[in-house]
């Protein structure tokens, strides 16, 4: 009794799926016609026991030898199935006291050094510190955050609170301040080669002058540099400039800082001109801040230690440094939740051999 003219054919099924209402509907009105169980199926594209089972679901019993059979019904069959689901979940690993040592560990670590859930499942995994089946993964963890299960607050772990996405749009007759990004060789953006730096300045206070930290982040080590100048000036600028001069030296600065990336703010209006040191200087076009990707992330984590609308002048030299060294020491998963201290560490020891060996 198969016939292939109705009303309930609908486009290829993917496979693996979970049957939905209308898949529901359509076996619903192919068995009250009397299809088989392969035919069904084969209508449906899926499995001829999944038929089966979806037609025994959503079949009510018969409680006695009177009345109407029962039939199938969609609705039935979509009610049972969402039951079904409710209790399908996996049990929460943070349910079994094994996990506790690690849990206090990663409280202390959140709060003390701020960092994130990721960064204290990956580095105590790496190192590691717990037995396997006491670390729970990132997912669990913040499952169980925002379940209110953790000894731990969204205060206490700002990341886990959604970012805004900005749409990505270019402002192309804005006059540049040097050479566009569109001109920077390919490789900075693969991420391959280490030496390519994203630098910008973080505000306190915007009303009035006062100090502001200009920072730079190495693209593939993550390696922050945050150093604390007199304001929001092209002479600020330059003085931090000169101070990364004076810490690298000359000699080997345009290996360190191969290429360095900036937006059209007013205080890199004379950044082209260290170019003299032999470091290629490009600007990202107005108001495109998604081009300087890894400095804006590295700006928000500074955020940490110095909120928006929070001066920065009671905050010295040092402290500045320091903030920038804290973040350096965290773990990071993009590196093997090895730290960016590590790797560019490493780098800076490359660089400076030919003048060991000589």
């Amino acid at each position: 009794m198969d016939q292939s003219n109705f009303n309930t054919i609908e486009g290829s099924r993917k496979l693996g799926h979970h049957l939905t209402l209308d898949e529901r509907g359509m076996i619903q009105a192919l068995h009250e016609q009397g299809y088989s169980l392969r035919g069904i199926a084969a209508t449906v594209g899926c499995a001829h026991t999944t038929v089966y089972y979806e037609l025994r679901r959503g079949t009510p019993e018969r409680k006695g030898s009177r009345g109407r059979i029962p039939k199938y019904t969609a609705k039935r069959g979509q009610h049972v199935y969402k039951e079904h689901r409710k209790s399908s979940r996996r049990p929460c690993k943070l349910d079994n006291d094994n996990c506790e040592p690690f849990i206090q560990w990663m409280a202390e670590h959140v709060r003390k050094k701020r960092w994130s859930l990721d960064t204290c499942v990956g580095h105590a995994r790496l190192q590691n510190l717990f037995q396997p089946a006491q670390i729970p993964c990132t997912k669990t963890l913040y499952n169980m955050l925002w379940a209110g299960k953790l000894p731990l607050s969204l205060f206490d772990v700002p990341q886990a609170l959604g970012r805004k996405r900005h749409r990505k749009w270019n402002r192309k007759n804005k006059r540049m301040k040097g050479r566009s990004i569109e001109e920077r060789p390919a490789i900075v953006s693969k991420g391959t080669e280490i030496g390519h730096w994203e630098i910008d300045t973080v505000v306190g206070q915007r009303e009035g002058r006062e100090a502001v930290a200009f920072t730079a982040v190495e693209k593939v080590t993550r390696n922050y540099i945050a150093i604390r100048i007199s304001g929001r000036t092209s002479a600020g600028v330059e003085d931090a400039m000169n101070k990364l001069q004076d810490l690298y030296g000359k000699e080997r600065f345009s290996q360190v800082f191969k290429t360095m990336t900036a937006d059209n703010g007013p205080e890199f209006e004379t950044l082209s001109k260290f170019e003299r040191l032999g470091t290629s200087i490009y600007f990202t076009h107005p108001y495109s801040s998604w081009e300087r990707p890894q400095n804006e992330r590295h700006n928000g984590l500074l955020r940490d230690f110095i909120p928006k609308g929070t001066s920065i002048e009671p905050f010295s030299d040092e402290d500045v440094l320091t903030m920038a060294d804290t973040l350096n020491q965290r773990p990071r998963r993009i590196l093997g939740y090895h730290t960016p201290t590590e790797l560019f560490d490493r780098f800076l020891d490359e660089v400076y051999a030919i003048d060991n060996v000589s």
